[in-house]
């Protein structure tokens, strides 16, 4: 098992926001191409989640993920590994990217039933994944 150290060239890479902006799609009388992400990655993963269901809580130590969510509702708390700060939400809905980066808590609560994309840097190999990630308590603020 191989984890790549990250880069600082990589890292520039990075988008910048939680929210990634989609490039325009190509139309013709064909129908369109949506562009979702164009990097050197090890995985992509389909995800469904029930409405009430959380995942996550959990942070990647050389790990990213670009999500791009085909239906439903993702509350999605982040903040970055070590901060005693308050987690900040933002609402994921349908058609939009969002982008998690290493070193960063984060959760999933699902306020509707969920389908959504996962284009990751790593191998999603239980073995590369566990490696990787570590384990945080619940994220969002409880109650």
């Amino acid at each position: 098992m191989k984890i790549r150290p990250v880069t600082a060239e990589e890292r520039a890479e990075w988008p910048k926001t939680v929210v990634v902006p989609l490039e325009k799609p190509f139309v013709d009388e064909r129908g369109s191409i949506q562009p979702l992400v164009d990097v050197p990655m090890e995985s992509c993963v389909l995800i469904s989640s029930k409405k009430g269901t959380v995942r996550a809580n959990h942070y990647h130590q050389t790990d990213w993920h670009y999500c791009y969510v085909l239906d439903g509702e993702i509350e999605y708390w982040e903040r970055p590994t070590g901060s005693d700060q308050a987690p900040v939400k933002t609402v994921i809905g349908p058609g939009t990217m969002f982008f998690t980066g290493p070193m960063v808590d984060h959760s999933m609560v699902f306020t509707k039933d969920t389908t959504f994309l996962t284009f990751g840097r790593n191998s999603r190999s239980q073995e590369v994944y566990e490696a990787d990630v570590v384990r945080i308590p619940h994220l969002p603020p409880v109650g």
